[in-house]
């Protein structure tokens, strides 16, 4: 593929990856009611590693899947667990472009924990931009600080446990290969899946009825990083993430038309303030890039 074609593949790898993130939500509510969260992160898994499996043997990938980093593994997987634990009984409590809203402040929580996690340098511009998406997330969610709003707080958690996720991922590509990241991604899910489900005591097996939504959750969810990733490896961050944030406008419409959701000015608003905040701490770090070539030359 040629230089100039890049962004435009990366725009497309971004376009289904917008499509299997709201293929998700969707399948997600049309089975509300019939599986809990953890019976649908069970099927979703089982799903995503017949995928991963079956997509590396076709490829050859197989002897790419190494043990040496169980542990990094481990970790990663118990926070994405519950990042989408959260983000999927979201959906079930609050309007879908609320949660995919309030998603959006994943990178925010990358840029506070990283000098934790990553020894990475808290920089003026990055607080501000901290603060830019905190103001987005209160006026998106216009908290009622009388009572709790379960939905709210659990998109949140999902976004906080999201970036933390991002991190611990970039720390383990240094040295292992991506089909090793999925393969222990979906089969660690499905075992977190089954034990919260059989801890509960009950479960529900899939229908004739909810199968299809299941696969759709499967094929989508193992979509979405695969999209989300290839994007990212043709095309700068500051290029993906503006595409990214059309997944608002598509699932505020399939949310209006299709679940009578309400669609306030007001979420638009704040969801323009955390995509700015985004917006200033890439420019910063494409800066810095440019700045170091510079210095290089």
């Amino acid at each position: 593929m040629t230089t100039p074609n890049r962004p435009l593949a990366a725009a497309l790898w971004m376009t289904g990856a917008i499509a299997a993130f709201t293929a998700m939500a969707v399948a997600t509510r049309q089975i509300n009611g019939a599986h809990d969260t953890f019976e649908i992160l069970a099927y979703r898994s089982v799903v995503g590693f017949v995928l991963v499996v079956a997509g590396a043997a076709a490829l050859g990938q197989l002897s790419r899947i190494r043990a040496q980093r169980l542990g990094g593994h481990l970790v990663r997987n118990i926070f994405h667990f519950t990042g989408q634990s959260l983000w999927f009984w979201a959906i079930t409590l609050i309007p879908l472009a609320q949660v995919f809203a309030l998603e959006f402040t994943s990178p925010i929580w990358v840029i506070l924990l990283s000098p934790l996690v990553l020894g990475e340098r808290l920089t003026r511009r990055k607080l501000i931009a901290a603060g830019m998406g905190f103001a987005g997330v209160l006026i998106v969610a216009q908290p009622d600080f009388t009572r709790v709003e379960p939905g709210v707080l659990a998109a949140i958690g999902a976004a906080f446990f999201f970036a933390a996720t991002t991190l611990m991922t970039k720390a383990l590509t240094k040295g292992e290969a991506i089909v090793g990241i999925l393969f222990w991604l979906t089969l660690m899910q499905a075992g977190f899946g089954f034990a919260a489900v059989l801890a509960d005591g009950t479960i529900t097996l899939p229908t004739a009825a909810t199968l299809p939504w299941l696969a759709v959750i499967g094929v989508a969810g193992v979509g979405a990083h695969l999209c989300l990733t290839s994007a990212l490896s043709l095309a700068p961050a500051s290029a993906v993430v503006p595409v990214d944030f059309a997944r608002l406008p598509v699932i505020a419409a399939i949310g209006a038309v299709f679940y009578g959701e309400a669609v306030a000015i007001t979420l638009f608003l704040g969801a323009g303030l955390i995509f700015l905040g985004i917006w200033l701490t890439l420019q910063g770090a494409a800066s810095a890039t440019r700045g170091r070539n510079m210095t290089n030359l």
